[in-house]
């Protein structure tokens, strides 16, 4: 193998991909170095030990969670969702959201962190704090769609509770989505890195998805 050159945040991206494909556990220091043509031997001028590493790969994983709204800018900038219906402004919402999890690296890393959140306590933080995000910006939507008259506004502690009902039910579909494509993909290794996640999203499977956040927002109507 030739010299190349490397960063700790390459090798992070390659034990996810790694990981993607074999899970955390099962993947080797050797299989990041073959992934990345690189003798097994160079990781440790990056990391002293797989542990180090996995541990570096959450922190990685939550700040590049931390980037991701559950609310687009693009998609609300000067409030304009709040223009639409209530129902459509959902699942424009939420269509984003899947399919913003959808693509690399965000399909990685979700896969990564919702495959340990049940093994370590980072992961399951991290999580955790994905979904008092989605609870957030659920209450965000609630409260602008009651403004224009388009849901019914809720007391604080409703508002709460439907919040955090709602985002629990989005992120256990979300969950499951995910994990459907991710079998798919494994599933068609011969599709190359590149092609993998332009598989088109699964529109049953979303519809499904709207037809229970339409039943939500039937309970708050106006």
């Amino acid at each position: 193998m030739g010299r190349k050159r490397i960063s700790r945040e390459k090798i992070i991206n390659a034990f996810l991909f790694c990981a993607f494909d074999k899970s955390a556990g099962a993947t080797s220091l050797q299989d990041i170095a073959d992934f990345l043509e690189i003798k097994k031997a160079s990781l440790y001028n990056h990391f002293g030990s797989k542990d180090e590493m996995y541990d570096a790969t959450l922190v990685y994983c939550s700040d590049y969670l931390n980037f991701v709204n559950f609310i687009p800018e693009d998609i609300n900038r000067d409030g304009k969702i709040y223009e639409e219906d209530a129902y459509d402004g959902f699942r424009k919402i939420i269509k984003r959201h899947i399919q913003l999890y959808e693509n690399e690296p965000l399909f990685q890393i979700f896969t990564f962190v919702h495959s340990e959140k049940y093994f370590n306590k980072n992961a399951a933080e991290i999580a955790e704090n994905e979904l008092i995000k989605i609870e957030r910006g659920i209450a965000e939507l609630v409260k602008g769609f009651a403004e224009k008259e388009k849901l019914r506004r809720l007391p604080h502690d409703e508002l709460r509770r439907f919040s955090e009902w709602f985002a629990a039910t989005l992120a256990q579909q979300t969950d499951l989505y995910i994990m459907r494509k991710k079998e798919i993909v494994r599933q068609n290794p011969e599709s190359g890195a590149g092609s993998l996640f332009s598989l088109p999203t699964d529109a049953y499977a979303l519809e499904d998805i709207f037809s229970q956040t339409d039943a939500y927002l039937k309970t708050i109507a106006p």
